[in-house]
């Protein structure tokens, strides 16, 4: 979004202090920030407004104060940075064409970034970098988004009801995409019930003349059909919807192959994406991106090529060393379960899984870890706890000990390696890849944000 900083500081009721300048988007982060964005200092763990001095010689336009100014172009605001930068959100919106949300316990990720791929097919599209899907994240989209886009596609997260009914008053979207309801954040939302409560915000935040994209394979996703006054599509696999994949099969890097059928015609559909749980997410890209007007055969290819987000469903085939199937940006037990079934269905003779924590799950934490294990032993496969005993068996309690574990694991097998981002499994991929000497594997690890 291009602006004079004149207009931001009006919208804002904020004072312009220094020239005016015209801005180009915006960021939080003063490494990153590129010439001629905008730099809005968020007071966290540490207090943004330390970096100004930072952003300025990098080549910020202006910045956000609810400080003193300290030179160069400054919008000091009432208030925090933080509800200025939500505002701003706002303003934003109402320079693209159109909104869609995607929110859901599971998948929300890979379905943003496979709609997006589908709609930049035949439109101007922005899309949510990585999963920035809270209140920073998604006014950091809308004010990124170029002016001339059609779409903008707007994961949504929640931690607590309300959430996404807060991000969606910004975002006013058109379109909403539920994926899922399961057990993540229940540290928070106490139940299923809560967590289905706090998605179905999206819906009835549509417009009547919008839509609402609902996994109809998930009953409390499908039960939201009735929260909204837009029309719904539903989607399933195998299942009774309006769109719907048939004669799934998988290829020997889990690739997934399936027949796409829907109220625009039907398509064989091969995903460039991994693991069987990625047929609904494409589901629900290619359900919205056709009533968006794309035609159906662009649907497909964009699916085809689509490699969505890293450090999901990763797999590496590497001479000499197991098959390695790296899923570490998250983990809740619907994911690790489908990550673990997955890996069941490789060829090998020894299948390990080492799985770090799965965060947030309250009072449930340890049931669920250890139904988790009882999953992974009727499927044959061998779990290891990393830096947790939650699972039940053995664990190893840091990266040396990791690496060690995967060392002994021979070229003929395959190895999942998948936990919650904050455990930093990234770390024993980066370091089992120095060992072995695989620069693909030394070099990975997870995006940051400041």
């Amino acid at each position: 979004m291009r602006c004079a900083a004149s207009e931001l500081a009006a919208y804002l009721g904020g004072e312009l202090v220094g020239p005016d300048v015209g801005i180009d988007g915006a960021s939080i982060d003063s490494r990153t920030i590129r010439p001629g964005q905008l730099y809005a200092p968020i007071v966290a763990e540490r207090d943004g407004h330390a970096f100004i001095p930072a952003a300025l010689a990098a080549g910020a336009a202006a910045y956000l104060t609810a400080t003193e100014p300290v030179g160069g172009t400054a919008i000091r605001v009432p208030g925090t940075t933080a509800a200025a930068l939500l505002r701003l959100g706002a303003f934003a919106r109402e320079r693209v064409g159109g909104a869609i949300g995607v929110t859901g316990s599971v998948g929300k990720t890979t379905t943003k970034d496979l709609l997006a791929a589908g709609l930049a097919s035949t439109y101007s599209t922005a899309a949510t970098a990585g999963s920035l899907n809270n209140e920073l994240g998604l006014p950091l989209t809308l004010l990124n988004a170029p002016d001339e886009a059609r779409w903008v596609v707007l994961e949504m997260g929640a931690k607590r009801v309300g959430d996404i009914e807060r991000l969606s008053a910004v975002a006013r979207p058109e379109v909403g995409i539920v994926t899922s309801v399961a057990k993540a954040h229940m540290e928070y939302f106490g139940s299923l019930d809560g967590v289905a409560c706090a998605k179905g915000e999206l819906v009835t935040a549509l417009p009547a003349s919008g839509l609402a994209v609902l996994n109809f394979d998930d009953r409390r996703v499908r039960a939201m059909a009735s929260l909204g006054a837009c029309p719904v599509l539903g989607y399933s696999v195998g299942g009774d919807a309006d769109v719907r994949a048939d004669e799934v099969t998988l290829d020997r890097d889990l690739r997934p192959r399936f027949r796409l059928s829907s109220p625009w015609g039907q398509a064989t559909v091969r995903l460039a994406t991994n693991g069987a749980q990625q047929v609904p997410n494409a589901l629900a890209a290619a359900a919205a991106a056709l009533w968006c007007g794309v035609p159906i055969e662009a649907v497909a290819e964009a699916l085809a090529v689509s490699q969505g987000s890293p450090m999901r469903m990763d797999v590496h085939r590497l001479p000499g060393l197991p098959l390695l199937v790296v899923d570490c940006f998250n983990a809740i037990p619907a994911s690790t379960e489908a990550a673990v079934r997955s890996l069941a269905t490789l060829p090998g003779r020894r299948k390990l899984a080492l799985l770090g924590l799965m965060a947030e799950l309250g009072e449930e934490s340890e049931s669920e870890h250890l139904r988790v294990a009882r999953v992974a032993e009727e499927l044959g496969v061998e779990v290891v706890g990393y830096g947790t005993g939650l699972y039940g068996g053995a664990q190893v309690p840091g990266v040396e000990e990791a690496v060690a574990l995967l060392r002994t694991v021979g070229p003929i097998d395959a190895v999942l390696i998948k936990g919650s981002r904050a455990v930093r499994l990234d770390q024993v991929v980066r370091a089992y890849g120095e060992a072995e000497r695989v620069p693909s594997l030394a070099g990975a690890r997870l995006a940051t944000h400041a």
